[in-house]
C-alpha cells in the first residue's frame, strides 16, 4: 500500500517541474511585456532583471503556500488516500491546460485554474464520499465556502478594475507629459519617476518581507512592532518616506540618465518577484502539500483510509531548498521557452501603438462594442469646450515617421511613459490586494492593465479597434473557459482515479506525456517556421530598381510556395485526402496574412518615398497587386478541391487525374524556371518565359475540349465535370497571375540602372 502513494508523490514530483516550466511560459507576459514592448532596455538586460525577480521571489514565497493545503476545500473531511487522488487529477489537470493555452499562445491565470481545479476535484471527491455512503454531511460541508468566494471574487473583479484604472492613470499621465515627454522640464520627469518608483517599491516591500523571516521580527525603532506590521499599518509613513527619497534621486538621475528605463528596469524586477512569490503555489503548492501529508500519514501507522487530513490546517513552512530548486527552474524556463515568446507576443500586439498584423478577426459583439464606445466620445466631446479639446489632441500627437529617427520595423510597440504606467499600476494592485489578504490573478491584473492603458493611449484607432477589442474579447473569455474547463475536468479526472486507482493513474500519465511531447514538437515546428527564409518581407528600396533587386526574394519564395500548394491541392483531391487540403488550407492563409501586411505597409512605404522615387510605389502596388491575385487562385482552387471531398462526392476519374497531374509537371516546370530566373536577378530571361503561357493555355484548353468530349459520351456525374472545369480555370488564372507579375519586372527593369541608386529619371 505504501508503495503506491510513494509511486504517486513521485508522479507529484515530476508533474511539479511540468508544472513550473509551461507555468512560466505563460505567466512570463506578466513581467516582459511591458519592457519588451517598449524597447526600452535590450533584450539581455530585460532577462537579466526578470530572472533577478523570479530567483528573489521564489525564496520569498515560503508563506504563501496555503491556498493549496486549506484554501478551497477543508482538509478535516478527507482521509489521506482521497487527499492523494485530489492532488494528483489537480496537477494532471493544470499541466493540461496550461499547455493548451500555451499552444494557442494566449496569456490565461495559472491562479484561477489552480483555484478551480482543486473546487472541482473537492466537489467530486465529496460528492462521492456521499454517493458511497462514506460521509453524512452536506456538500457545502466540504468546501471553505468563505475563502473560496472570497478568492474568485477577488480574481474576477480584478479584471474591470485593472482596466478602468489603468486607463485613468495612463489617460491623466498622458495630459501632462504627452507622447513628446523627453521635450518636458525634468522636474515633470523627476516627480513621475518619484511617484512611480515609491508604489513599485512598496510593493516589493509588501510581496518581499512578508515571504521572509524577518517579516516577523521586532524592532525597537519601529515602536514594537514587527517588519510586516509596520509595511501594512504605516502606509502613509512608508510612503512619504518613499516618495521624499525616489524623488531626489529621480532629481539626480534625470541629470544623467532616462529615469524611465530606471522604472521600467525596477518594475520589471518588482513584477517578476510577485510573479514568484504569488504564483508559485500554483506549481508547487499542491506537491508540497502532498509531500506533507504523506510524512503525516507515514508516521501515524494509521490506515490511508482513515488517516484524518486535519493536519493540512496548521501552517507548515516549506523548505528553502524546495523554493531554490524551483526558481532555478523557472529562471532557466524563462530563458529558453519559445512559448513564452508567443503568449508575450499576444499581449504586446494587442496593445501596440503603431498597426501591425492582427491576429483576431472582429465579431459582432467587438463592433458593437467599439460603436457605443465612439458614440460615447462623440457625445462627450460635444460637451467640452473647442479649446480644450484642441489641447488634448495636442499632448495626444504622435511624434510623426520624419522625427522618428529609427527604421519603421524597429519601432517599439509603446513608448517608455505607457511601459512606466503599465509596471506602477500593476504594482499598486497586486500591492493594495496583498496587504487586504486578497488573492488575485497577476495575468488579469497585468493584461488588464496593458489593456487599458492601450485604449487610454488611443492605440485603439479606427483602423485596428475592433480587432483589438475581439482580441480582448478572446482572451478573456478563455479565462472564463479556464475556470469552467478547470473544473469540469478535474472534476472527471477525480472520479476516473477514484475508481480505477493505479491503472488510471499510469494511463493519463502517458497520456500527459503524450500530450506535452506532441505540442512541444509542433512549438518548435512553428518557431522555425517564423524564422524560415520562405516568409515574405517588406522592401526597403526607394528606387523602382532597388525595389526589383529586393523584391526578387518575394517573387521567389511566392513562385515556389505556389507551386507546394497546387501540388498538395492536387494530390489531395486525387487521394481524396482531406487532411492534407486542410493543411493546404492553412499554408494559403498564412500566405495571404503576409502579402496582406505587405499591402499595409504600404502606406508607410509611399510615406519614406522622396519626390524622385515616386515611380516606386506604382511598381509596389502592382507587385502587391499580381501577388493577391495568385493567392486568390490558389485559395478558390483548395476550396473547389476541399468542398467536393468533404461532401464526399464521387471520386475524379483516373484520365482526369492523368489531365490534372500532366498539368501540375507543366506548371512545375514554369514555377522552377521563374525561380531560377529571380535567385539570380537576371531578369532578361523572363523575355523567354512569357511565351509559355500561351503553350501552357493551350494544353489546358485541350484537356478542357478532351473533358467536354467525355461529357458528351461518358460522364455521369456533374459534380466531376464542375470541378475539373473549376480546376483547370483556376489554374489558368493562376498562371495569368504569374505571367502579370513576371511581366511587370521585365517592362520596368532596366540593367543600366545601379539598383542602390535613386535616380530622377524614374520618377
Amino acid at each position: 500500500m505504501e508503495n503506491i502513494y510513494l509511486f504517486m508523490l513521485v508522479a507529484l514530483a515530476v508533474l511539479a517541474l511540468a508544472d513550473l516550466i509551461v507555468g512560466v511560459s505563460n505567466d512570463a507576459v506578466n513581467f516582459l511585456n511591458s519592457a519588451i514592448g517598449s524597447k526600452a532596455l535590450s533584450f539581455r538586460v530585460i532577462m537579466i532583471v526578470a530572472s533577478a525577480g523570479v530567483a528573489a521571489g521564489a525564496i520569498f514565497s515560503s508563506g504563501l503556500m496555503e491556498v493549496a493545503r486549506k484554501g478551497i476545500f477543508n482538509p478535516e473531511m478527507f482521509v489521506f488516500s482521497e487527499i492523494m487522488v485530489i492532488f494528483i487529477a489537480v496537477m494532471i489537470t493544470d499541466i493540461l491546460l496550461l499547455d493548451f493555452f500555451n499552444t494557442l499562445g494566449l496569456p490565461t491565470s495559472t491562479t484561477v485554474s489552480i483555484v478551480f481545479e482543486l473546487l472541482g476535484a473537492a466537489v467530486a471527491m465529496a460528492l462521492l464520499k456521499i454517493y458511497t455512503g462514506d460521509a453524512t454531511e452536506e456538500l457545502i460541508a466540504f468546501i471553505n465556502v468563505a475563502k473560496a468566494t472570497q478568492i474568485v471574487l477577488g480574481i474576477f473583479l480584478s479584471i474591470v478594475f485593472s482596466f478602468s484604472i489603468g486607463a485613468i492613470v495612463q489617460y491623466i499621465s498622458r495630459l501632462f507629459l504627452s507622447f513628446h515627454y523627453q521635450e518636458k522640464p525634468k522636474w515633470m520627469s523627476a516627480l513621475f519617476g518619484g511617484m512611480a518608483l515609491t508604489a513599485i517599491t512598496y510593493f516589493i516591500i509588501i510581496k518581499g518581507i512578508k515571504g521572509t523571516p524577518y517579516a516577523g521580527e521586532t524592532l525597537p525603532l519601529l515602536g514594537g512592532m514587527t517588519l510586516g506590521e509596520f509595511a501594512e499599518t504605516e502606509l502613509i509613513t512608508v510612503s512619504s518616506l518613499g516618495l521624499v527619497f525616489w524623488t531626489l534621486i529621480s532629481m539626480i538621475w534625470v541629470r544623467f540618465w532616462d529615469i524611465y528605463k530606471m522604472i521600467i528596469a525596477v518594475g520589471t524586477f518588482s513584477l517578476a518577484l510577485a510573479f514568484a512569490g504569488n504564483d508559485l503555489v500554483n506549481f508547487i503548492g499542491v506537491p508540497i502539500a502532498a509531500w506533507q501529508s504523506y510524512q503525516s500519514w507515514l508516521t501515524s501507522g494509521i490506515d490511508p483510509e482513515l488517516f484524518s487530513m486535519g493536519g493540512l490546517a496548521a501552517k507548515v513552512a516549506t523548505p528553502t531548498i524546495f523554493l531554490f530548486a524551483a526558481g532555478l527552474v523557472m529562471v532557466v524556463t524563462l530563458w529558453t521557452s519559445t512559448k513564452a515568446k508567443k503568449v508575450v507576443k499576444t499581449t504586446i500586439d494587442l496593445s501596440r501603438q503603431d498597426k501591425t498584423e492582427e491576429r483576431f478577426e472582429p465579431n459582432a459583439l467587438s463592433r458593437g462594442m467599439v460603436n457605443v464606445f465612439v458614440n460615447t466620445t462623440a457625445v462627450i466631446n460635444r460637451l467640452i469646450p473647442k479649446p480644450i479639446q484642441n489641447l488634448i489632441t495636442k499632448q495626444f500627437t504622435q511624434p510623426t515617421l520624419e522625427e522618428a529617427v529609427i527604421k519603421k520595423g524597429d519601432l517599439p510597440a509603446f513608448d517608455n511613459v505607457r511601459a512606466s504606467i503599465n509596471l506602477t499600476v500593476a504594482a499598486v494592485l497586486i500591492s493594495i490586494a496583498t496587504s487586504y489578504k486578497l488573492p488575485l490573478s497577476t495575468t488579469y491584473v497585468t493584461f488588464m492593465v496593458a489593456m487599458g492603458t492601450s485604449l487610454a493611449d488611443r492605440a485603439w484607432g479606427s483602423d485596428s479597434a475592433v480587432y483589438r477589442v475581439a482580441g480582448v474579447i478572446n482572451v478573456v473569455g478563455g479565462w472564463f473557459l479556464t475556470a469552467f474547463i478547470a473544473f469540469t475536468a478535474c472534476a472527471l479526472l477525480v472520479t476516473f482515479i477514484y475508481f480505477a486507482k493505479l491503472v488510471a493513474i499510469i494511463i493519463l500519465l502517458i497520456f500527459s506525456a503524450i500530450i506535452l511531447y506532441q505540442n512541444y514538437i509542433r512549438s518548435q515546428i512553428e518557431s522555425k517556421t517564423l524564422k524560415e527564409e520562405d516568409e515574405l518581407y517588406m522592401s526597403e528600396a526607394g528606387s523602382v530598381q532597388g525595389l526589383i533587386a529586393e523584391s526578387a526574394y518575394n517573387v521567389s519564395r511566392m513562385v515556389r510556395r505556389a507551386n507546394e500548394i497546387y501540388k498538395n491541392t492536387i494530390h489531395g483531391l486525387a487521394t481524396e485526402n482531406i487532411d492534407t487540403l486542410k493543411k493546404n488550407k492553412r499554408s494559403v492563409k498564412k500566405l495571404e496574412n503576409e502579402i496582406s501586411t505587405l499591402r499595409d505597409e504600404l502606406y508607410y512605404f509611399i510615406k519614406e518615398l522622396d519626390e524622385d522615387s515616386v515611380k516606386a510605389s506604382k511598381f509596389f502596388i502592382g507587385l502587391i497587386d499580381c501577388l493577391e491575385d495568385m493567392c486568390q487562385s490558389l485559395e478558390l482552387l483548395n476550396k473547389k478541391c476541399q468542398k467536393h471531398v468533404s461532401n464526399k462526392h464521387k471520386k475524379i476519374k483516373y484520365t482526369q487525374i492523368k489531365a490534372l497531374k500532366t498539368i501540375e509537371n507543366e506548371l512545375e516546370d514554369l514555377f522552377s524556371e521563374i525561380r531560377f530566373t529571380f535567385d539570380l536577378n537576371d531578369f532578361d530571361q523572363i523575355k523567354i518565359i512569357l511565351p509559355k503561357k500561351e503553350i501552357l493555355f493551350q494544353s489546358i484548353n485541350s484537356r478542357i475540349q478532351d473533358q467536354v468530349s467525355r461529357t458528351r459520351t461518358e460522364e455521369s456525374s456533374p459534380k466531376n465535370t464542375t470541378l475539373f472545369f473549376g480546376v483547370l480555370s483556376e489554374t489558368k488564372d493562376l498562371i495569368a497571375a504569374t505571367m502579370n507579375l513576371i511581366e511587370l519586372y521585365y517592362i520596368e527593369y532596366d540593367s543600366d540602372i545601379d539598383p542602390l541608386i535613386k535616380k530622377s529619371s524614374e520618377s
